[in-house]
């Protein structure tokens, strides 16, 4: 395909459809025009129960992609960490993007790392995976989950302290048109009225106000890329820290934007407009891995590659759902044979004890899918 056209499915959300506007300017030219076109996904209609008590992935994707196969559009815009390693009949990776910063990034109102929090503090996470490094590292802590874009995670770190705020304002306001006038007089603090107050708020703080939040987050913890493609990384209302990646071992795909389609011809534009080798391979090996694992997302499995001249430096640890036990290792893999090499390297972590963490963490999904059922007919 190289003229016309091209119809680009993507989610409806800010992240996603940031990620499908940068393929659109990549993949455009004088003569071929992309249109975006918006998808609802099973995911989107899912409430802030964790995605992956799902027992699988796909819950932002297969809708995508069964537009492209019935022909509606002609390619689909993917987080590649949120993809199946499994593709339907059909439909192929036409490119993968140059990744973005892969990373996890720690999220704190006040500043400091993982290091830094104090006992007990509450961390929220969406990811199983996430969840597993943090307790891993701090098992003193005490991580609950987390949903929502990334603009809403964050504000409902920042809400309570808002919210707190407007309530003072507004019990001061009160009081000074009572007899507690000398409130004014004693704090300078409260000189503005609430409505001078919350103009001078940024819209991304007048959001956070508006958030009911269930439970009081010290920190949050998502993806680096997430932020940066939000440009939310740098504000003063909040400060973030990037985590060891040794340590906080990404998901396969994470930080990378893929592009899906069935159409040769649109293959092949694509491809040639904004594939990047580099990045294609690295996620090919973390995919590789997971997919010989067999741990879909219900499983905390972290997979990190980097291409370094002629080798694949791969870095995978898999955990425990509580972060107390885990198969860990580093390889550095072939180039030439990445995919062969990165199976290969799976099958050693399975014999490691990787293949019995997986299996407890499939058993303990299943129960609290149980358990839901249950719960749901009661």
């Amino acid at each position: 395909m190289t003229t016309g056209t091209l119809r680009l499915a993507t989610r409806g959300s800010d992240l996603a459809l940031r990620q499908a506007a940068g393929v659109r300017d990549e993949i455009s030219t004088r003569r071929r025009d992309v249109e975006l076109v918006e998808v609802e996904t099973r995911g989107d209609r899912l409430d802030e129960e964790l995605i992956t008590e799902l027992g699988r992935t796909g819950a932002f994707v297969r809708a995508l992609d069964e537009h492209v196969l019935a022909g509606d559009v002609d390619a689909a815009v993917h987080s590649l960490k949120d993809m199946p390693t499994e593709m339907p009949d059909g439909l192929v990776v036409a490119a993968v993007g140059e990744r973005a910063p892969a990373g996890d990034a720690l999220v704190t109102r006040d500043g400091g790392d993982l290091a830094d929090l104090p006992r007990g503090s509450v961390v929220g996470t969406s990811s199983l995976r996430r969840k597993a490094q943090v307790l891993a590292e701090r098992p003193d802590l005490e991580v609950l989950p987390l949903r929502g874009n990334v603009d809403t995670r964050i504000q409902k770190l920042i809400a309570p302290d808002l919210q707190a705020e407007h309530e003072r304002r507004v019990e001061a306001e009160a009081n000074e048109k009572g007899e507690a006038a000398e409130f004014r007089e004693t704090d300078d603090e409260y000189e503005r009225s609430v409505e001078e107050w919350f103009d001078d708020l940024t819209e991304f703080q007048r959001g956070a106000l508006e958030h009911e939040v269930d439970h009081e987050y010290d920190a949050i913890v998502l993806a680096e890329a997430g932020l940066r493609r939000s440009d939310l990384f740098y504000r003063d209302e909040y400060e973030v820290e990037r985590l060891d990646r040794a340590d906080h071992v990404p998901a396969p795909g994470q930080g990378a934007v893929a592009v899906t389609a069935s159409d040769p011809d649109v293959i092949e534009a694509i491809r040639s407009a904004m594939d990047h080798e580099p990045t294609r391979v690295a996620t090919s090996v973390e995919r590789t891995v997971l997919s010989e694992l067999g741990g879909g997302c219900i499983a905390p499995i972290g997979v990190n590659a980097l291409v370094q001249g002629e080798h694949v430096s791969t870095r995978v640890r898999v955990l425990s759902a509580d972060g107390d036990t885990e198969v860990a290792a580093n390889r550095d893999l072939p180039l030439r044979t990445h995919r062969e090499a990165a199976a290969e390297f799976a099958d050693s972590l399975r014999e490691q004890g990787a293949a019995e963490l997986i299996q407890a963490a499939k058993r303990s999904a299943e129960t609290e899918t149980a358990k839901r059922a249950e719960e749901g007919d009661a």
